[in-house]
């Protein structure tokens, strides 16, 4: 007779992070995880679309989805990044809207950011977690606390760093006091639901943003082009889209200097994501103004 496996039931849920750019989103993500999944730098508006992380346990898994930052947003891109972050609350078992503390301990009593008209919609618990307390003197955090906690019925109001991982622990057990019990959505053993393909894109982006300046990183995008698995040698090809060719050339630099620095970077993160050999081949192509291109927007998974 087959043995029937029982039924898991365990605290499992998806919780959005969502916030302003550059207010570490995506540290605290792989912070709570324990790897490296979203790219980060110290530049606003780096995650450009919805990337999911997996937090197992024993008794748990937490599906965090990582978003763009809400911003004002003119161009077509950005106005999409913004859809995609908004569209990230729906039908998810609860938000974590995070903050800079840094910048709000310098702007205490100031007018804070409006968070009703991005949470006035959705039924979903609501944390605010105010990040970065690595780099505010505790004095200046009650006050930003008691700003706050009359703006919307938030389910509690959490100091973070996501550099150094304090008030991590209590945060994820807020989050579980929340979640629902039912099955894990991912076998225990997947960090993302992310393709490799995706992942060595976001890994060559992020050299760009490092290593380039100014617009360079806003008007940049990446397509890989071809991935090919020899024996343990994995050869991967991949475009780097600019809108200008001044542009290009700034990203291949003098004597091609430039773009061998972010292929190098790029080539060791890759590597140590994949376990094996790999030979990068980058190329820089100018599309003049994708970023207003809905069409490419498209093929880019927008």
């Amino acid at each position: 007779m087959d043995t029937i496996t029982p039924f898991e039931n365990v605290r499992s849920g998806l919780v959005a992070i969502v916030g302003p750019p550059n207010a570490g989103k995506s540290t605290l993500m792989n912070c709570l995880l324990g790897q490296k999944i979203s790219i980060v730098t110290p530049k606003p508006q780096t995650t450009r679309n919805r990337i999911l992380g997996v937090l197992n346990s024993a008794d748990h898994q937490i599906v965090l989805v990582d978003t763009p930052g809400l911003h004002k947003a003119d161009q077509v891109l950005n106005r999409e990044m913004v859809r995609i972050a908004m569209e990230s609350l729906a039908d998810v078992d609860a938000i974590l809207f995070l903050l800079d503390a840094s910048i709000l301990a310098k702007n205490t009593g100031r007018k804070g950011i409006d968070l009703g008209k991005y949470l006035s919609q959705t039924n979903a618990p609501v944390f605010l977690v105010l990040n970065k307390i690595d780099m505010v003197e505790r004095g200046k955090l009650l006050p930003i606390i008691d700003q706050y906690k009359e703006q919307f019925a938030f389910e509690s109001i959490l100091p973070v760093s996501a550099k150094t991982g304090e008030g991590t622990t209590v945060l994820v057990d807020e989050i579980l006091r929340v979640l629902p019990y039912g099955p894990r959505y991912f076998p225990e053993d997947i960090p993302t639901d992310s393709s490799e393909r995706f992942l060595v894109g976001e890994i060559i982006r992020e050299k760009v943003f490092l290593l380039t300046g100014q617009e360079i990183p806003y008007s940049t995008a990446v397509v890989i082009d071809a991935f090919i698995e020899e024996s343990r040698t994995m050869t991967i090809h991949a475009s780097i889209v600019v809108e200008k060719a001044s542009q290009k050339g700034i990203i291949i630099g003098k004597g091609g200097r430039k773009l061998k620095s972010i292929g190098i970077a790029a080539r060791k993160d890759i590597e140590k994501m994949v376990g094996e050999k790999v030979l990068l081949k980058l190329w820089v192509k100018v599309k003049k103004n994708w970023t207003e291109n809905s069409g490419f927007l498209k093929e880019l998974g927008f």
